[in-house]
């Protein structure tokens, strides 16, 4: 990329390495197709930006640096000669603009999830990380490639509130007040519908009761129960992933 690169500020430079983490995650655990799809995240101040991939690198080879500053319509502000892919961002930008702590926005087309985003009845509770999303899926029938900015107030209204999405014969959509936060739903959306896929294939399901599987997607959201204990997993498996980074793959912060 050549042309100006405007100075970024230390809070920037955190947020770019947060989400370059979360683009290499993906890519260690499997879940990106080629070039394709995206993460973005908001930046502070008065004006909308986002930070997104540049268009043609590989989700291994995204770095704190080489992230690219957009505005709502996904085109890149200054003159970095980054090349973006608009298409994308008619989802991303979607979210961004209508939901307030949708911080961070990340799609995948993964096997599993399009499996499951193929079927009648979608995610199921089928298991423990299952739970999480029971009776907070949002789901947006396919309208051919996102190309148009028409469909954007239909996928809105579809998410609403909910944290995640299946997008019907496309893929899965989570998204976060955090590029964690969204990593962490994502990779147990995903995993949960690799599940679904593997126990569908094996013989007739056993799903739990309606009220133990809402009384788990409160315990595994947060949320207050009456139970003994509480867990801090996702802050301690973030610590993690970042040490996995720090070991396989330290030039994302770069």
């Amino acid at each position: 990329m050549t042309g100006t690169v405007p100075t970024i500020t230390d809070e920037e430079l955190r947020l770019r390495r947060e989400l370059a983490a979360v683009y290499r995650l993906v890519a260690h655990f499997g879940m990106t197709d080629l070039i394709f799809t995206h993460i973005s995240l908001r930046l502070p101040g008065p004006e909308p930006r986002f930070l997104i991939n540049p268009y043609g690198l590989l989700f291994e080879e995204i770095t704190a640096s080489n992230l690219v500053v957009v505005d709502p319509r996904g085109m890149p502000v200054g003159d970095t000669g980054a090349l973006v892919n608009p298409a994308g961002f008619v989802i991303h930008g979607a979210i961004h603009a209508a939901r307030e702590d949708a911080h961070c926005v990340l799609h995948t087309h993964t096997r599993a999830g399009c499996a499951v985003a193929a079927t009648t009845d979608g995610l199921l509770p089928v298991n423990q990380m299952s739970m999480e999303f029971y009776n907070r899926v949002a789901y947006h029938d396919y309208e051919g490639v996102a190309l148009s900015l028409d469909e954007q107030a239909r996928l809105v209204a579809d998410l609403g509130d909910r944290p995640v999405m299946i997008l019907r014969n496309h893929g899965l959509l989570t998204v976060g007040s955090t590029p964690a936060e969204a990593f962490l739903r994502m990779f147990y959306l995903n995993r949960a519908c690799e599940i679904q896929v593997t126990a569908a294939a094996t013989g007739p399901l056993v799903l739990p009761p309606p009220e133990v599987c809402e009384r788990s997607a409160r315990q595994l959201t947060g949320t207050e129960t009456g139970d003994d204990f509480a867990d801090p997993g996702a802050d301690l498996a973030w610590a993690a992933l970042l040490r996995l980074l720090d070991r396989i793959a330290p030039d994302y912060a770069d």
